[in-house]
């Protein structure tokens, strides 16, 4: 035990697998355990590194081995299967990891405290239920339609469309179809109602994510799901790393010593995140355009390529200045230039 520096840790619901090497790089452990016998075990092992993949349960048993002494590396599953060698089993999984795990340039995620962790649970039950709602909505459209019954978008043509169906001489299957549908809607209506206030509430008692809503484009919902999904701003060597960690800076296809970096955003890493970006920076520009005082850079942009172009752009700028606001402890200055010092 005492000669193991290096552990990969398959995870899984109730068989575990770990595998451990020594300092130069050695298989000298192999073993199954179920889960009551994992924390154990590593109680007994003197402090080591546990490489895991990082899942949804992965940030729990960092937590717990992080408190047992040992330092956790969670991999991104797509660094790990080039480690595994033939056919896939726990040990393989497990053998992968401990050979991924002593890679230093490997990326890792960074471990999530419980706060963190419960804060994000929020916006990821509203996310849920809006998609619910979502699909609620067209079906009660789509069986209305299969009987003449057309109605304008948004809400108000919902409650016309449920009205005009509950008032109407349609067979009573279906009125009764869509009126249970109506009653689905209206309750997911108020569960997105009460889970969006409180979520705004905690982004406003909260001073970092403050400072974030003062950037055009990012609201109370993306100010608080930055504060809960973001890792340690540090981590991120420039406001352009935290965008493209985000997917918004755009596909690097070089070869050849020729840069090649045109064409569509690479997509990668947060999806909800990367979402709330684009919909804020989409609102602003919108906004600049009803009002007619659309911002030069912007302005530039949307006449050289497309409103979504713009933005995207716009998106992966706020990106930046949120890097900026959360590593500087700075608030948001509109217009501002940063210094530049002579080399």
């Amino acid at each position: 035990m005492e000669q193991v520096s290096m552990i990969g840790l398959d995870l899984a619901k109730g068989s575990f697998h770990v595998v451990g090497r020594d300092a130069s790089g050695r298989r000298v452990l192999s073993r199954a355990l179920r889960r009551g016998q994992l924390e154990a075990f590593f109680a007994k092992l003197a402090p080591c590194v546990v490489a895991m993949e990082a899942c949804s349960s992965a940030h729990d048993w960092a937590r717990r081995l992080m408190a047992l002494g040992h330092e956790v590396r969670l991999i991104p599953p797509i660094y790990v299967k080039p480690y595994v060698v033939r056919n896939k089993n726990d040990m393989r999984d497990a053998d992968g990891l401990s050979q991924a795990g002593q890679r230093p340039d490997i990326r890792t995620v960074a471990v999530k405290s419980a706060e963190q962790q419960a804060r994000a649970s929020l916006h990821r039950v509203r996310e849920l239920l809006i998609r619910q709602r979502t699909a609620c909505i067209n079906q009660i459209r789509g069986l209305a339609a299969e009987f003449g019954l057309v109605a304008r978008g948004g809400r108000m043509g919902l409650k016309d469309l449920i009205d005009q169906v509950a008032s109407s001489t349609l067979p009573a299957q279906l009125r009764l179809a869509i009126a249970l549908q109506a009653r689905h809607f209206a309750q997911l209506s108020d569960e997105i109602d009460e889970l969006t206030g409180q979520i705004a509430r905690q982004a406003r008692a909260c001073e970092a994510a403050r400072r974030l809503m003062s950037i055009p484009g990012v609201g109370e919902i993306a100010a608080d799901a930055l504060m809960a999904r973001l890792p340690d701003p540090a981590a991120f060597s420039s406001g352009r790393d935290l965008a493209a960690w985000l997917g918004l800076t755009r596909l690097d296809n070089s070869t050849g010593g020729k840069p090649k970096t045109t064409g569509p955003i690479s997509k990668k890493g947060d999806r909800a995140l990367r979402r709330l970006l684009v919909l804020g920076a989409t609102a602003v520009i919108a906004r600049q355009q009803r009002d007619k005082r659309l911002d030069p850079w912007i302005d530039g942009l949307i006449k050289k390529r497309c409103f979504r172009v713009a933005a995207v752009a716009l998106a992966a700028k706020n990106a930046r200045i949120v890097w900026a606001l959360l590593t500087r402890d700075q608030s948001y200055k509109p217009g501002h230039q940063p210094t530049l010092t002579a080399a």
